[in-house]
């Protein structure tokens, strides 16, 4: 099997400037694409894309119109994106009722507004412009859209009704959308993490990371971005990679406590 060759093409990668999101980026760029990264950190986002040599976007994925601008700003500078990776997201722990009290809806709200919607509003906006292009082979591929989810999706902790919920979303749309954008070129797949060693988890002590990474089967450790990004790449390039759900994890499986 001959995997696909983007180099030269466009791809864009919400989330780029830290994480999971930065490592995907520097991957891409390192298979000879053009990358754009999105993000609203803006001084460490201009400032990842220049040591890549991309290109910088402040966009709110939660927001369709910053998302539209922010395409629209790719497609002038750069090109047509043919890869759209969605990394954005945030957590937001909140039981169901704490105390007495239930779970603040504007929360909720806002970790789907952004993890959920996001991701949605990036990957249809995004697959717009590609069902434009030509197809870059004989099967006729115009694109790929590799979504976020998380082991929480299927495994959800206590305390991560929200995020669960916001990355069950993700996996449920990856099927239909694939269906979707079948007679278009566009395949669309999703990666669910398991624990990796993103900022977030960089801020706890060393024990405490340690005794997260122990809980992975094997091996046991966290998970690199580094290894996120192989994954993305290889999404890229298989072509019967399509309306999948990877699992990414070392084969942990979240117990309830």
């Amino acid at each position: 099997m001959t995997l696909l060759n983007w180099v030269g093409h466009v791809a864009i990668v919400s989330g780029g400037a830290s994480g999971l999101g930065a490592a995907t980026a520097q991957r891409l760029t390192a298979d000879g694409l053009k990358v754009a990264i999105f993000d609203l950190n803006t001084d460490v986002g201009r400032a990842h894309a220049q040591t890549i040599g991309g290109q910088y976007v402040r966009v709110d994925v939660s927001d369709p119109a910053s998302v539209s601008a922010g395409i629209d700003e790719v497609v002038q500078t750069l090109g047509v994106p043919r890869i759209m990776v969605n990394c954005a997201g945030i957590g937001g722990a909140a039981k169901t009722v704490s105390r007495g009290q239930a779970h603040d809806p504007a929360l909720f709200e806002k970790v789907l507004r952004v993890n959920l919607m996001g991701s949605f509003n990036c990957a249809s906006q995004a697959a717009a412009q590609m069902v434009a292009a030509d197809p870059i082979d004989d099967d006729g591929t115009r694109g790929v859209i590799v979504n976020t989810a998380s082991v929480a999706a299927f495994d959800g902790q206590i305390g991560q009704l929200a995020y669960s919920a916001s990355k069950g979303g993700i996996v449920g749309m990856t099927l239909p959308m694939a269906r979707d954008l079948a007679d278009k070129g566009i395949r669309v797949c999703t990666i669910a993490p398991g624990l990796f060693l993103t900022p977030l988890l960089h801020e706890l002590p060393k024990e405490v990371q340690d005794s997260l990474g122990a809980q992975v089967p094997f091996p046991s450790r966290l998970g690199k971005p580094e290894e996120y990004a192989d994954m993305v790449s290889q999404i890229t390039g298989n072509p019967m990679l399509n309306g999948e759900i990877i699992r990414l994890d070392g084969a942990i499986r979240m117990a309830p406590r």
